[in-house]
This record gives C-alpha cells, sequence and structure tokens, in this order.
C-alpha cells in the first residue's frame, strides 16, 4: 500500500506527538476512518407541515367533470 504524500506527512506527524509508533497511528486512522465511511449516519427524516388549502375560489366538488375541466383543460380524458 502506498499513501500520499499529505497522509504520510500527517501520520508521521501524529506518531511523534503521541509518540506511537507510525504503523499503529496508520492502524487507528484506518479504523477509524472506515467506521465512518462504511457506517454513515441515517439521514434525518424528511417532515412537512399541512396546510389547509381549500379549493380555489369559483370551484365545485358538485360537478367532478366541470372540476376537472377548469382545472387541466378540456383535454383532461
Amino acid at each position: 500500500m502506498t499513501l500520499d504524500p499529505d497522509v504520510a506527512s500527517k501520520a508521521k506527524e501524529g506518531a511523534a506527538k503521541l509518540h506511537k509508533p507510525f504503523k499503529e497511528i496508520v492502524n487507528l486512522a484506518l479504523r477509524v476512518g472506515l467506521d465512518a465511511v462504511l457506517a454513515p449516519k441515517p439521514a434525518k427524516r424528511y417532515r412537512t407541515k399541512a396546510r389547509p388549502l381549500g379549493l380555489r375560489q369559483g370551484f365545485s366538488y358538485d360537478n367532478i367533470s366541470e372540476l376537472l375541466a377548469r382545472a387541466e383543460g378540456e383535454d383532461h380524458a
């Protein structure tokens, strides 16, 4: 396995700072990183708020054909 230069540099700095072997730091970082990548947080539930819209003025539920014709045009078949 070959590490990118920036990753290797960070791992070397971390090993020196924590006084631990380079190999241990790389393995720890891979464990933490793989856990985060392979088990992402579940998506937040999407919610909407309902609001009463009512019926547009001039429309009536009494004659559905007329309602569809006015809302969608005469070719609503």
